[in-house]
């Protein structure tokens, strides 16, 4: 487990003209879209003085992603990207032209044309995320993922007070005419973009949606851990949407405060979370998923009974922030749940499940915001917090959240033992049975022919390590890869676990195919069998299409972590994401993690 040397950095990404045009593209549009947001929100406020109005806004603004996201990638699938990001650009800049002139016909236009933006929008994110490999290199699209996630956060907060400081200074008007620019401009240098057109992928299917969905679910409710973090995120994702359909209200009619200061508020929050997420990215292993999962609810919880009751702008706006910064830690717990208690063939699934169920019922909780036009909104908002305090408190004593600490205590003894514990003792030639058993978590493998098997199996060796068998230890050098057939191992050093590699995930073999000295230790959490594949045969397994975009993706997937952390996102499921539901094959895509509903954190 170790990164390749001289790996491109994160900055060096700039030097390649067409990610630069892409990353402009992306930068000017996002403020774009978070300008409409904000923009939409107060003018709908200002005409009805209605939170429940706010929050159809809202609605119209995520409910055609969750909808028709999960199947526009069927479309993008099948056409040429450039052309549907440059039309989905100029339709949007059009439909935002049409809004300051739609007010007088009444809001309901607004709703529709606010939706109809949006659904636009829902195909032009599946095919900005195709063209990424096509514009960056393998070595880059770590450095590459990583700048488009900044831009995108920094463009957001950016939006966020650039459309409070418009409605509060000029005409909310000149609102949606800058926004309208931003997506025309965006169109133009996409235009300039060389991107070869690719050919059809005939296994994307609409029905593949629905049957890896259920997968999905089937899988992670047999799960304690995965069935309590879902039941918590699903309750999660109601205050979410109660809570940010909220905040405008709350801060108009019980802070007194203008629309700028709302705009400058939501910037602030999204600036606490990446400050958090940043600190996150070297602390998040000393405590299991579940402790930060309690930590952070409980936080957000005391926090917003605070926020409820506040009556000054500076006291809300600092409280908004704390809340914020306590909510990277769920949110990064939620992925690491997800990473370590699912196999890699059922990654995505269960992934992309867990961001369906969120999202519908983040929209749920938009809907509650009705309650504000009949009951005093502090209370309303008081009502949210103290179900985010009692979220944490269920998720310290559900099945599996509230019971990891003694397993996150093993993995550490055993990480700590390491330099005293046995390697493995012995191996034996691997048999056709070893790979039949690898497929059945690792559906790629099954792929091979018999002939290749066969060749595999004779170049290759098995492992048997009991509990406590240091795999591979930290600074020997490298000569082999693994794939685990049975088992779970722990990856790590010292009192951190970075990794739990359950059965079909594979592990050292960046440090096989660049001769690097490996980075962490791998000890048997349980009696684990492991297939050992030297070096030169993972090259020539890397041969195969099929195994090659599994090993880069993996790579990819272990270089980010190191590299970047997750940012906050709009409501609605990740492109990956959306593209492993659309695979016959899920488990031969880059595995993703769940997108919990974005916004300020449910103080």
């Amino acid at each position: 487990m170790a990164t390749a040397s001289g790996a491109i950095t994160t900055f060096s990404i700039f030097r390649n003209p067409r990610f630069r045009l892409m990353w402009s593209a992306q930068l000017i549009s996002t403020i774009g879209d978070s300008l409409i947001d904000i923009a939409a929100a107060i003018l709908v406020y200002r005409i009805t003085g209605s939170a429940l109005a706010v929050g159809f806004v809202l609605m119209a603004t995520a409910a055609p992603s969750l909808v028709l996201g999960l199947f526009a990638g069927v479309f993008v699938d099948r056409y040429d990207r450039k052309t549907i990001m440059i039309v989905c650009d100029v339709l949007r800049g059009l439909f935002v032209l049409t809004i300051p002139f739609l007010i007088s016909f009444g809001i309901i236009w607004i709703y529709l044309a606010v939706a109809v933006i949006s659904a636009i929008g829902t195909f032009f994110g599946p095919a900005h995320a195709s063209v990424l490999p096509d514009i960056a290199s393998d070595e880059e699209l770590a450095a590459a993922n990583s700048m488009l996630s900044i831009s995108g956060f920094g463009s957001t907060a950016l939006g966020f007070a650039a459309g409070g400081l418009i409605a509060s200074g000029a005409s909310i008007e000149w609102a949606f005419y800058i926004n309208a620019a931003t997506f025309f401009v965006s169109a133009i240098l996409l235009s300039r973009i060389d991107i070869p057109k690719v050919s059809v992928e005939a296994a994307t299917s609409s029905q593949s949606v629905l049957r890896n969905l259920g997968a999905g679910l089937g899988y992670l409710w047999e799960r304690d851990v995965l069935r309590s973090f879902l039941l918590v995120s699903v309750g999660v994702a109601v205050a979410f949407g109660l809570h940010n359909s909220l905040l405008l209200p709350f801060a108009v009619t019980a802070l007194n405060a203008s629309e700028w200061v709302f705009g400058v508020q939501e910037a602030l929050t999204s600036v606490a979370f990446v400050i958090a997420a940043l600190l996150m990215a070297t602390r998040a292993d000393r405590l299991r998923e579940g402790q930060w999962l309690t930590i952070s609810l409980i936080g957000m919880g005391a926090i917003g009974i605070a926020y409820a009751f506040t009556t000054t702008v500076p006291w809300a706006i600092a409280l908004i922030m704390i809340s914020g910064f306590l909510n990277a830690p769920m949110s990064i717990a939620g992925r690491l749940i997800i990473q370590r208690q699912t196999t890699r063939e059922i990654r995505g699934r269960v992934s992309s499940t867990f961001s369906v169920a969120s999202n519908s019922f983040f929209l749920i909780g938009m809907v509650l915001v009705g309650l504000a036009d009949f009951f005093d909104i502090r209370f309303v908002y008081l009502a949210t917090a103290l179900v985010t305090l009692a979220l944490g408190v269920a998720a310290g004593i559900m099945p599996g959240l509230g019971q990891p600490a003694a397993e996150w205590r093993r993995s550490v003894k055993l990480l700590r033992g390491a330099a005293a514990a046995p390697g493995l003792q012995g191996t034996r030639g691997a048999t056709l049975a070893d790979f039949d058993a690898l497929a059945g978590h690792l559906p790629v493998i099954a792929r091979l022919t018999p002939a290749e098997q066969r060749e595999l199996a004779s170049q290759t060796l098995v492992a048997d390590a009991p509990i406590g068998t240091v795999i591979v230890r930290r600074g020997e050098a490298s000569d082999a890869g693994y794939f685990v057939i049975e088992g779970r191992a722990v990856a790590g050093w010292g009192d951190r676990p970075l990794e739990t590699l359950n059965a079909g995930d594979f592990f050292g073999e960046i440090a096989a195919l660049t001769g690097v000295p490996r980075t962490a230790d791998v000890v048997a959490e349980e009696a684990t069998r492991v297939l050992q594949v030297p070096a030169g045969v993972l090259r020539r397994m890397a041969a195969n299409p099929d195994l090659n975009r599994l090993f880069l993706s993996r790579m990819t997937e272990r270089m980010m972590r190191m590299d970047m952390v997750d940012l906050p996102q709009r409501p609605g499921l990740g492109a990956e994401a959306l593209r492993e539901l659309r695979s016959d094959d899920p488990a031969s895509a880059p595995s993703t993690e769940p997108d919990l509903p974005a916004g300020g954190a449910p103080a």
